[in-house]
């Protein structure tokens, strides 16, 4: 098949693709329209702008216009189920184009909108719905659409349905559609959770895969740069000098860094906007259509928004942070190189993404190639993915994987200066061990510097003028001279062994035994009477009340 016409495809579809300047298919719209035609049911797994919106929606759009059926109040001929508020817009304007020339209704619904157009718009009943599975399981449950005659299910990027939480809603979808009916199944992996997605929903499918799993586009030039993660900014504005980056696409791990990222650009004189869940979905479609029109020369997205993007000259898509899944790679690339076109994707690496750029090389099964003309190239991160992984890098102190601890590298820096790694940055109210302690009185000096007292060399009975080792603020006693103390009962104490007579104490409360240990035993107060000590004998026996009946 080399051209649409030979498809097989109705007068209205040949005219649309005509204005749309559409004269040859995709191998993926070459292998699944003529299936389709027939009414069988499809798995289509195919990397990101190989065409595939439009590998379903004309053999779905003619066969709607094959019959003269038309959807009833609140019902559904034909359904596309997207993970995405972007990519549900996209399709429904796919759907439009190719479908200008027919008289079928369209309608979408998603959230992050109000749901009363939606709802008067399927009062009416659609020939095609495309939804996200939140929104549409929300208005299922309230009454406003049925499916009882559905003719067609499409379940587009399915993959991405599992990894979003989506496989829950999308089960009970699917349990509320009739049996009868054509399913499709579009997915640019195939991961093993797929497949038994695959075997409860289609029977006895024709399966098109165009390209091997998990690979990217042969027109998309790829490279690295190793940078510390501090540089990442400053590397990211000094490549955008390059007046070649025309229209950018910068991917970003979280939505705070995405909102960072797209600040510090504009700051910088860069056209940048962000888009991402946290945004409303008028604030996410102005940023996608300034970029589309140029009004935006970067666009900042997660990974959320990846499968939403569909914008035609894409030059460039720089990794700001790279993917834990590498699979999210090969879609996130797949944003450039559209439509027979070339582009280029710049990953950024640190030291704690080597893992995921040894795992997305062992995926597209080729090794990514670096760019170190740049002035902030890590050489040291470099050395850890190419000589050893992550376990390696870690064993040479580089990082690497997972953290060590928030202090990690202040401790390293403190090492390479000389310094105990643990010197003067022990959390507060932990002590010294015993041994250390001990290492430091023997040099004389206080562990923080300050001297410490040595053990005298005074006689003992000199010494045991002072007992408990207490010292007065600014104040030794001399031998004979009672110490001063902030406690009175401490200075009951001390006058106490020197041989004073306390006031209120009983003269002989020098022999009192709790003295003997030297007044660790808690004294009496003063004036209290004493209590007659215990005799010897038999304790004498508690007896207990008497109970009255």
């Amino acid at each position: 098949m080399t051209t649409f016409t030979e498809l097989k495809l109705g007068a209205p579809l040949l005219q649309a693709l005509a204005t749309e300047g559409y004269e040859t298919p995709t191998p993926i719209q070459a292998q699944a329209i003529p299936p389709l035609l027939e009414g069988r049911d499809l798995l289509g797994i195919a990397q990101t702008g190989t065409g595939k919106t439009a590998a379903f929606a004309l053999p779905l759009l003619q066969r709607l216009t094959s019959t003269d059926r038309r959807a009833g109040p609140r019902s559904v001929r034909a359904l596309i189920l997207t993970p995405t508020r972007e990519l549900c817009v996209q399709i429904l304007d796919s759907f439009r184009t190719y479908g200008r020339h027919l008289r079928l209704s369209r309608a979408a619904v998603y959230g992050g909108v109000s749901q009363g157009p939606q709802v008067h718009n399927l009062s009416r009943g659609v020939d095609v719905l495309v939804a996200t599975p939140g929104r549409l399981l929300d208005l299922m449950n309230q009454g406003q659409v049925r499916f009882d005659s559905l003719e067609a299910f499409v379940l587009d990027e399915a993959d991405r349905m599992l990894d979003m939480g989506f496989i829950v809603p999308v089960k009970r979808i699917v349990a509320k559609l009739p049996k009868e009916r054509q399913t499709l199944l579009f997915s640019a992996t195939m991961p093993q959770a797929v497949h038994g997605l695959v075997a409860s929903l289609l029977k006895e499918p024709v399966r098109v895969e165009v390209t091997p799993v998990a690979t990217t586009a042969e027109r998309i030039s790829q490279r690295v740069h190793f940078v510390e993660k501090a540089n990442k900014r400053a590397l990211l504005q000094h490549l955008l000098t390059d007046q070649a980056i025309a229209r950018a696409l910068v991917f970003a791990r979280t939505k705070h860094g995405a909102n960072k990222v797209a600040e510090q650009l504009a700051r910088s004189g860069v056209r940048a906007d962000a888009i991402h869940g946290n945004k409303s979905q008028n604030a996410r479609q102005k940023a996608l259509e300034d970029f589309r029109n140029g009004k935006v020369r970067v666009l900042v997205a997660t990974d959320i928004a990846a499968r939403g993007i569909d914008v035609d000259g894409i030059t460039h898509v720089i990794n700001f942070d790279l993917p834990n899944e590498p699979e999210s790679y090969v879609h996130r690339i797949g944003r450039t190189a559209r439509a027979g076109a070339e582009g280029i994707a710049i990953s950024f690496c640190d030291a704690e993404e080597r893992t995921f750029l040894r795992d997305i090389e062992k995926t597209i099964r080729q090794q990514v190639a670096v760019d170190a003309d740049h002035p902030f190239h890590a050489a040291h991160i470099a050395d850890g993915v190419r000589q050893g992984g992550a376990r390696q890098a870690a064993r040479n102190g580089d990082g690497g994987g997972h953290r060590r601890g928030r202090n990690h590298g202040n401790s390293e820096r403190r090492e390479a200066n000389g310094q105990s790694p643990d010197r003067g940055h022990r959390p507060h109210g932990s002590a010294r061990s015993e041994g250390e302690h001990r290492s430091h009185r023997e040099g004389g000096k206080h562990p923080h510097g300050r001297e410490m007292h040595k053990p005298s060399s005074r006689p003992d009975a000199e010494r045991n003028q002072a007992p408990h080792g207490h010292r007065s603020h600014g104040h030794r006693a001399e031998a004979g001279e009672p110490r001063r103390h902030d406690n009175p009962r401490r200075e009951v104490r001390a006058e106490a062994q020197n041989g004073h007579k306390p006031h209120g104490q009983h003269p002989r409360a020098k022999q009192n035994p709790r003295h003997e240990n030297g007044g660790h035993q808690p004294l009496k107060r003063p004036g209290q009477q004493r209590s007659k000590p215990q005799s010897s004998g038999p304790r004498p026996q508690r007896h207990e009340p008497v109970r009255m009946g």
